[in-house]
């Protein structure tokens, strides 16, 4: 049997529509289905994931919404760790949006799936006490905006992890050092920064 995150599976195959019958797994059935069920298996955490769920332990909040959740490899493992918080997401691409979204209907109702661009996201301010921008700052283009809708909706604390250097990733078009993390944050008004991290990625924590 493949390890898989089985709540969120489960979850995705209702929303799919894609009923598992007594006793099967429901990866080999999403699988035979052509379902993407491969964002569901259980994988060895990630080093810089391992370091924000331990954060998000020592702290108390009830609301987060992470930005650019692409496969889900800081998702999944959230949403089992938490059971109980209220957790909004937001992707560019269409097919995971609705991978979100499916997830959410089919059971997990404590999700909620945006698709679009964060620096457009309309929640109110200080929607969620969270906000996590997990390997992604180096992607956006404005990169300005998308921090300044982060800390407007953020009521506590907003948490970046950004390659630490220079890498061959083509869709990395910023490298953002401490000190310029240190502006951006500051020019969106929030100047209380703390930094640590894990081989090759810088983690941040900006309280708000």
């Amino acid at each position: 049997m493949t390890p898989c995150y089985e709540k969120a599976l489960d979850a995705y195959m209702k929303g799919m529509g894609c009923p598992v019958p007594q006793g099967a797994a429901a990866y080999d059935v999403g699988k035979a289905a052509g379902l993407k069920v491969h964002y569901f298996k259980r994988r060895e955490l990630l080093p810089r994931v391992r370091l924000v769920l331990g954060f998000l332990r020592g702290i108390e909040f009830a609301s987060l919404l992470d930005v650019g959740s692409g496969r889900g490899a800081f998702l999944w493992p959230f949403l089992e760790s938490f059971p109980d918080k209220e957790v909004h997401v937001i992707d560019m691409l269409p097919h995971r949006a609705a991978l979100f979204r499916a997830v959410a209907s089919g059971g997990i109702s404590r999700l909620h799936a945006h698709e679009g661009d964060v620096r457009e996201l309309a929640l109110p301010d200080n929607a969620v006490d969270v906000v996590t921008m997990l390997e992604v700052l180096e992607h956006i283009p404005d990169v300005e905006g998308a921090i300044r809708n982060a800390v407007r909706i953020a009521r506590r604390h907003v948490v970046v992890t950004i390659p630490s250097g220079p890498d061959d990733n083509p869709e990395h078009i910023h490298l953002l050092t401490k000190e310029r993390l240190g502006e951006l944050f500051g020019a969106a008004g929030c100047t209380r920064l703390n930094f640590g991290g894990v081989p090759g990625h810088t983690f941040m924590v900006a309280s708000c």
